[in-house]
């Protein structure tokens, strides 16, 4: 496969990373899934919006416009023969010296892969990680290559036979899954946890909330024993649940999720 890495198109094995990068060394820096259909990134002005957010509270510049990353996301796909891909992109603050004080002048690493999009995911079984989500960390909120607390979530779940790990924050409340917002149907309508409560403001999540056919609010773990119906979601896909802890709920069909229940008008609750 071929990859964009700080402006040039380059074949995997062509690819350097300074191993000085901050990236690398300290998970300083961002990344940001994206889907691509047909030559395109239909949603690349929201994902950009996320990544200038989270640089800002990083103190990190873009030294990529939007309309430039929208040029390099074309010349990954046309080089690698994709029309629809999962792409990733991943900015770091770039090398630095020891310590953890930046440099005062930085070149930040931009990198852009692309791969086939992965086959529809079928349900998922969930279960309850022992990896809580901090909900005051300022990461919470954006995507941060500090991810291990949702690896070791991951991991937790398939030790343990399921398919990923639903995250609580440290209230207690719920907040997400491991690499997916949740949806949650109770008294017949879809509700998801708050950014404040450590989920992270995601692109699928963001699309549903603002067509009304979601509703933001905080859900706990009595609001999921009361629950009709689970979901999970990304840009990449939306997926029924069909168990979380051993406890089955009626599998949401893809119609449902696509065109019925889930598009049924959100009112506050």
């Amino acid at each position: 496969m071929k990859l964009w890495l700080n402006g040039a198109l380059l074949n995997e094995e062509e690819a350097r990373i300074a191993p000085s990068d901050r990236g690398f060394l300290l998970g300083d820096g961002l990344f940001e899934t994206m889907a691509a259909e047909a030559g395109r990134v239909p949603e690349l002005k929201r994902h950009y919006q996320r990544l200038c957010a989270g640089a800002a509270l990083l103190r990190l510049p873009v030294t990529l416009s939007r309309d430039a990353l929208a040029e390099a996301v074309s010349e990954v796909l046309r080089a690698n023969a994709l029309a629809s891909a999962a792409l990733r992109f991943t900015l770091t603050r770039g090398a630095g010296p020891r310590g953890l004080l930046p440099p005062a002048d930085i070149s930040p690493t931009l990198l852009l892969t692309a791969a086939p999009l992965p086959p529809p995911g079928g349900a998922v079984r969930l279960l309850t990680s022992t990896i809580r989500r901090d909900e005051d960390s300022p990461l919470s909120a954006i995507k941060s290559l500090n991810y291990l607390p949702n690896v070791l979530a991951r991991m937790e779940a398939a030790e343990r036979g399921a398919d990923d790990a639903l995250l609580l924050n440290r209230a207690g409340r719920v907040a997400e899954t491991s690499a997916a917002s949740l949806f949650v149907r109770l008294r017949g309508q879809w509700l998801t946890p708050p950014v404040a409560d450590g989920a992270l403001p995601g692109i699928r999540r963001a699309m549903l909330l603002e067509a009304g056919k979601v509703c933001e609010a905080r859900v706990t773990l009595t609001d999921l024993n009361d629950a009709e119906a689970l979901c999970i979601g990304n840009v990449l896909s939306l997926r029924p649940v069909t168990s979380l802890d051993g406890r089955a709920f009626p599998q949401v069909t893809k119609d449902e999720l696509d065109d019925g229940d889930l598009s049924a008008e959100a009112k506050p609750r």
